[in-house]
């Protein structure tokens, strides 16, 4: 079965570099993204949900940027989180952009699940 990419965007009133933390680091991380994230070793993060374990590798990093994470598990090869940040001279504004690349396939409860996750996010950064 194919993977399923999924896209959305959301405008911050933070910056990128404020931002970049909660997209970079197990703490930050933690905050919004799941229930808890632990670093291993050698850029592999355990990210739980549900009390379960989704192994996965910092696959690419540009400081203030972006982030991705590739899932490690077998039933999981191929699934990846991209998170990227870009300011708007104009506005000032910062928009954060998600790649969700699943097996989910149902755009509406992926949009409902990165909404929710989102909003915890500003609540957290006041963006």
């Amino acid at each position: 079965m194919g993977k399923f990419k999924f896209t959305r965007e959301y405008e911050f009133k933070a910056s990128p570099k404020v931002l970049y933390q909660y997209i970079s680091t197990p703490s930050g991380l933690q905050q919004w993204f799941a229930s808890k994230v632990k670093y291993v070793n050698d850029g592999n993060f355990d990210f739980i949900w549900d009390n379960e374990s989704h192994p996965a590798r910092l696959t690419s990093q540009r400081m203030n940027k972006a982030t991705k994470f590739d899932f490690l598990n077998e039933d999981q090869r191929g699934n990846y989180v991209e998170f990227k940040l870009e300011q708007s001279e104009l506005t000032n504004a910062t928009f954060f952009k998600i790649i969700d690349n699943s097996d989910n396939t149902d755009a509406s409860e992926l949009e409902d699940l990165w909404d929710g996750m989102v909003d915890k996010l500003r609540e957290i950064v006041g963006g």
